[in-house]
């Protein structure tokens, strides 16, 4: 991922056992510096497009159609508002079913996970119950048409939602992203590299690098 080339570098003291001396520094990427989508624009959808991810896809697919560059994957996650990307980015159909098979176990994918009701309207079209109300396998209802209580059968009223179902409709939530439009993102990335820019302070070394107190050498 093109991102961690972006964030500056931190000199801190070794804690391995085979250091050279007290004085010893390890460099490593600052992965506490953090960059996300300016909070001023987080609300200005223009900037953004509305993006649905295909079977399979990946974010570094995602960037090379529509930046041209693979490695500008990082772009896509931060402004796409995913935080984690094991659990936001959505599954291939392979690796959905496979993930389904290993949560419930094969034999165990199409049992229920839970009951929705159906959508039940009276003879003028009005909607008594809407559809999609998670409710327990029993449930029932009743209502008054005509001078008469008409309670339709449990078949009719509740439906199943299996397993391998439920986890599709998850997965399918997460297709839809909106990602940074091209024109804005030559900004972006200039943001984000004067974020990565160090300013001078007692650890400056340079404006990509700080380099932390040695606590074994000083008191």
């Amino acid at each position: 991922m093109g991102y961690f080339r972006e964030l500056p570098n931190l000199e801190y003291q070794s804690p391995l056992s085979d250091r050279i001396s007290s004085s010893s520094y390890i460099r490593a990427k600052n992965l506490f510096r953090r960059m996300k989508v300016r909070d001023d624009l987080q609300n200005i959808f223009t900037i953004f497009n509305k993006y649905e991810i295909k079977d399979g896809a990946r974010p570094d697919t995602v960037a090379e159609e529509l930046y041209g560059k693979a490695n500008l994957d990082w772009v896509v996650i931060l402004s796409s508002g995913i935080t984690n990307l094991r659990n936001d980015w959505p599954l291939s159909s392979k690796d959905l079913y496979d993930f389904t098979v290993n949560k419930y176990g094969l034999e165990n994918i199409n049992n229920n996970n839970h009951y929705e009701t159906k959508e039940i309207k009276n003879t003028n079209g009005d909607i008594i119950l809407q559809a999609g109300k998670v409710v327990d396998s029993n449930y029932s209802i009743s209502y008054y048409e005509n001078g008469t209580t008409v309670t339709p059968t449990n078949s009719k009223t509740v439906s199943g939602v299996s397993n391998y179902e439920y986890e599709v409709r998850e997965n399918k939530k997460k297709e839809t992203i909106y990602v940074l439009r091209f024109e804005y993102l030559q900004q972006f990335l200039t943001d984000m590299r004067n974020e990565m820019t160090y300013q001078r302070s007692s650890q400056y070394v340079n404006n990509k690098l700080i380099k932390t107190e040695n606590t074994r050498v000083t008191t």
